[in-house]
């Protein structure tokens, strides 16, 4: 079976993007890994609608990408903070290489807004795909096969 012949239905990137493939959900992410948590932090930096950010944060708690802790200031309502979960945290390497590549193709002619270096060394970080083999060698989609796995189920006709 190819991949031509393979219903996509089940495909993980379509499944991921279910998720977090709406701008407004990896704008929310980006906020967060930069260290937001709070819904009026959210609402001012992005600068979306009220029901727009409610929706994306309840859609990122109800797919465990977020967690919602609550908190309260003295004399206020209970309100809640937002925080990256272990499912969340995994997505740190796609919003970096959608950074990078908007630094590549749709930066601004004074370089990166944001700056992401190694604390320990100083160095700049990069996202790259690396073979899991002995060599370690980074690659191209030119180095790579792709072949349907175990859970590919044949497309249906009609």
């Amino acid at each position: 079976m190819n991949w031509l012949d393979t219903d996509t239905e089940n495909c993980p990137v379509g499944r991921a993007l279910d998720v977090v493939g709406e701008k407004w959900s990896l704008l929310i992410l980006r906020e967060a890994f930069n260290g937001v948590r709070r819904y009026d932090e959210f609402r001012r930096h992005l600068g979306l609608s009220e029901a727009v950010l409610a929706d994306r944060l309840r859609k990122l708690v109800a797919a465990g990408v977020l967690r919602s802790e609550p908190y309260r200031e003295p004399g206020a309502r209970t309100r809640h903070e937002y925080r990256l979960t272990r499912k969340g945290v995994d997505l740190w390497p796609v919003l970096l290489a959608l950074k990078q590549w908007g630094d590549t193709h749709a930066a601004e002619p004074e370089g990166p807004v944001l700056d992401v270096r190694h604390t320990d060394c100083g160095a700049p970080v990069r996202v790259v795909v690396q073979c899991e083999g002995e060599e370690r060698a980074v690659l191209t989609p030119r180095d790579v096969t792709v072949r349907p796995g175990p859970a590919a189920r044949p497309r249906r006709l009609g």
